[in-house]
């Protein structure tokens, strides 16, 4: 019985060392009742019936996650403007493109426009925005001198400096009075979609193949 329950403590220790979701949780034995527990809470959602506007009417579960994500994307943005009031910034993705230079430091403009999901002629026009603001220069890579790298100034990091707590109320904001166990949880979710996505977008497909080229290659049949 004994040996029973240690065994089957040792298998779930393996599996929270291999889920790749466990680097959400703190490494100690907190970390792992924390994950235990929400993955139980995940695979129960799971097998619950949820019900949702139109269901009985034959509206499918993948049409009302595209509302919910296509709304969730409105309020966010509700908020980012909110936190640009009286603020220098004219567009969130100007604090955003900012934000990601600060964390990650000096790289390609299509580095940057690449991480932040824009096409490259919108993410040019929003560095050519924060070049004109002097928020952000440029440089020449070490490695390869014929490359300029995109990287914060003094300027921008004084400019974020002056939004950030606007910010951080604004992400508290959008994700409302959801629990820890409930965040990790959508973090998980949203990630998986994140690695689905991302692998699409970095092939830059035409629109009118990009549907043809999900359906073939990446979609289960």
């Amino acid at each position: 019985m004994k040996y029973a329950i240690l065994q089957s403590a040792i298998n779930q220790l393996d599996s929270f060392e291999s889920d790749p979701l466990s680097k959400n949780y703190t490494s100690d034995f907190q970390g792992f009742i924390n994950w235990y527990n929400d993955t139980n809470a995940f695979r129960s959602a799971e097998s619950n019936d949820v019900n949702w506007e139109g269901k009985s009417e034959g509206r499918s579960s993948e049409s009302i996650i595209c509302t919910l994500l296509n709304n969730m994307s409105k309020y966010a943005k509700t908020y980012s403007k909110a936190a640009m009031v009286s603020s220098p910034f004219s567009t969130q993705d100007e604090f955003i493109f900012l934000i990601n230079l600060k964390e990650k430091g000096p790289m390609s403009k299509m580095e940057l426009i690449k991480m932040n999901i824009h096409t490259k002629s919108s993410g040019i026009k929003i560095i050519d925005r924060l070049l004109t603001q002097k928020w952000v220069g440029q440089t020449y890579s070490e490695t390869d001198k014929r490359s300029k790298l995109i990287a914060i100034t003094p300027l921008g990091l004084n400019a974020l400096s002056t939004i950030m707590d606007n910010i951080r109320l604004a992400s508290k904001a959008v994700v409302a009075d959801l629990t820890n166990g409930e965040k990790n949880l959508l973090i998980g979710l949203l990630q998986k979609l994140e690695l689905f996505h991302n692998r699409i977008f970095l092939q830059s497909a035409n629109p009118e193949d990009l549907l043809d080229l999900v359906q073939t290659n990446y979609l289960n049949h």
